[in-house]
């Protein structure tokens, strides 16, 4: 059909063009295979050796790095390589280097904001330059220089809304109050004493306003909401159409009712998982190992099905529809394939320019945070923040119910955090650039964790690219997170991981850990060619385990990849998602 030819135009023309990039750094030319009209399949590429790239890899030595063969397999399956997930388009507006400069319509200090005198409260002020910027339909918000004390929340619920300061280094906002104070307590919905404040919400916080109203007002009724697209009960959602079956990887689907559909529009891919949880084991990467293992008893991994991916439709042609992003899993009629609304999202929106410095108390115990929380985005496609700084915070940044955003020269900073960065409760497709851990002001107390940069909840397709961890762990607290990557990335590998049992695996399949430096030489969470199952660890100097050591989740073959391991910075592309975005 039509679509067919669209999904299969767009594999061809991208596997020559990763296969012209592989050419340009090894001096070699693009394989035939990878040249239009060729085949996006078949089996691992020879080596300059005559074997096969599978394996702990051969790579090529060029002039300036090594190319790994499981790069040049990637030439020949960009959308569809088992180890390596295609995320070139993660990010808002699929990756773009630029983000709106939209009008200035409001400053805060014509609502009453006032700086630098350490008594007004500005947040009411805050808000309502926000709320005029909504009504207007969009616009920036300007904050300028100097320090704003704010005793409450600031919302930014409105699309278009761009909050900016005059610069991280210029702009401070003071938090005098946590989420617990402003809000009140925020139990678990899995049941314990647990302050759900150790993984949600922001002081700051980026999400529709409806959908934060509801948030707020099931906290205060104590009914521990669900977090995302579809509401506090999952039932707020209603089918578009019905899908019929396709393949990861593709960029076309074809629907049963094409009607309510056009181009532009953000809908959920919604998939229940059957009886077998087959769809479960397909996101674990398939075969003995996933269909061995026990998931009846994985209560709050079965939580987060249904999967719901947002994407926007980009074309609409009798009843083929073309995506965004191409597919994230294979769509078959047992998951019981569909389109669906969700709740009103928040779009195109970002903080830019600021601090967010919260008043120094010492760190909680564990699972007990208050809720200094940072920058938070909730039900949020297509937002940003850029040149944000987030102090003495218990939680970072956040993106929960997240796609498609960009987190970019974001810094955490301060006494010590326990989540650094969390992305959970289905976050997809998010990109987080040129970020920053510093060290920790004050010495942990024995009863905290540190954890880094977190992923969990099935979320899928996220980035963390160029980063500089100077400590805690690329953490995933189970929940089976499948196809991120972490790129160049410095860390001092010295955080835990979380995660109840009842999460189950910690990873699912196609993560990929690229030019990553381990200055402690601590292999946890970093190389998981032994943990994470059909993955790829590529180009990370030697390490040791130590500390938290951890056995995998699945039984037999994990069918991972292991190449230029023990050394540093000779892995060529050096950043996976760049040269992916760049094509």
């Amino acid at each position: 059909m039509g679509g067919e030819h669209v999904g299969i135009g767009r594999r061809v023309l991208l596997g020559s063009a990763v296969a012209v990039a592989a050419a340009a750094v090894t001096g070699g030319p693009a394989s035939a295979a990878a040249r239009p009209g060729a085949t996006a399949a078949g089996p691992p590429p020879a080596t300059e050796s005559g074997a096969t790239a599978a394996g702990t890899g051969v790579a090529r030595t060029g002039a300036h790095g090594q190319v790994p063969g499981v790069w040049r397999e990637f030439a020949r399956a960009p959308f569809t390589h088992p180890q390596i997930p295609y995320v070139g388009r993660a990010g808002f507006r699929g990756g773009t280097a630029r983000f709106p400069r939209r009008p200035v319509v409001a400053d805060v200090r014509d609502f009453g904001a006032v700086a630098d005198d350490g008594v007004t409260d500005c947040a009411p002020a805050i808000n309502r330059a926000i709320a005029a910027a909504g009504r207007a339909g969009g616009g920036t918000v300007l904050i300028p220089s100097g320090t704003f004390r704010i005793d409450g929340l600031i919302r930014v619920g409105h699309s278009n809304v761009v909050l900016r300061g005059a610069g991280s280094d210029r702009t401070t906002l003071y938090a005098t109050k946590n989420l617990t104070e402003l809000i009140g307590v925020y139990g678990s919905r899995y049941g314990g004493d647990k302050s759900s404040w150790s993984w949600a919400g922001g002081l700051v916080w980026l999400a529709p306003t409806a959908r934060l109203d509801s948030l707020i007002t099931a906290v205060r009724a104590k009914a521990w909401p669900f977090e995302g697209w579809t509401g506090n009960r999952r039932d707020e959602w209603e089918t578009l159409t019905t899908v019929a079956p396709a393949r990861r990887g593709s960029w076309t689907v074809t629907v049963t009712d094409p009607r309510r559909l056009r181009a532009g529009r953000l809908v959920l891919l919604r998939l229940a998982d059957d009886v077998g949880h087959t769809l479960l084991e397909h996101m674990a990467g398939g075969g003995p190992g996933p269909e061995a293992y026990y998931w009846d008893d994985k209560t709050k991994l079965t939580s987060y099905v249904p999967y719901e991916w947002p994407v926007r439709v980009t074309g609409v042609r009798g009843r083929e529809v073309t995506l965004e992003r191409p597919l994230p899993l294979d769509i078959r009629p047992e998951w019981d394939p569909r389109l669906t609304t969700h709740v009103e999202a928040l779009t195109g929106s970002g903080v830019e320019g600021l601090t967010l410095e919260a008043v120094e108390t010492p760190q909680s115990p564990h699972l007990l945070d208050k809720g200094y929380n940072g920058v938070v985005f909730q039900c949020a496609y297509d937002c940003w923040a850029d040149d944000v700084v987030v102090r003495h915070v218990d939680n970072g940044f956040g993106l929960v119910a997240a796609s498609a955003c960009t987190l970019r020269r974001t810094r955490v900073a301060g006494r010590g955090s326990h989540h650094p960065y969390f992305c959970r409760e289905g976050s997809h497709d998010n990109l987080v650039e040129d970020f920053t851990v510093e060290q920790r002001t004050v010495p942990a107390r024995a009863d905290t964790q540190l954890h880094g940069i977190n992923v969990e909840g099935l979320s899928s397709h996220n980035v963390w690219s160029r980063g500089d961890m100077r400590m805690g762990t690329f953490d995933s607290h189970r929940g089976m997170p499948f196809a991120n990557v972490r790129t160049d990335i410095t860390v001092n590998n010295n955080g835990r991981h979380g995660g109840d049992a009842s999460a189950g695996p910690l990873f699912g399949a196609r993560f990929t850990h690229w030019n990553i430096r381990v200055t402690n030489n601590r292999a946890g969470l970093a190389k998981i060619d032994e943990l994470a199952p059909y993955s790829a660890t590529v180009g990370v100097n030697t390490c040791t385990e130590f500390d938290q050591i951890d056995v995998p989740d699945f039984t037999g073959d994990l069918h991972s990849r292991l190449e230029l391991y023990g050394t540093t910075d000779v892995v060529r592309p050096r950043n996976l998602y760049e040269a992916q975005r760049d094509l």
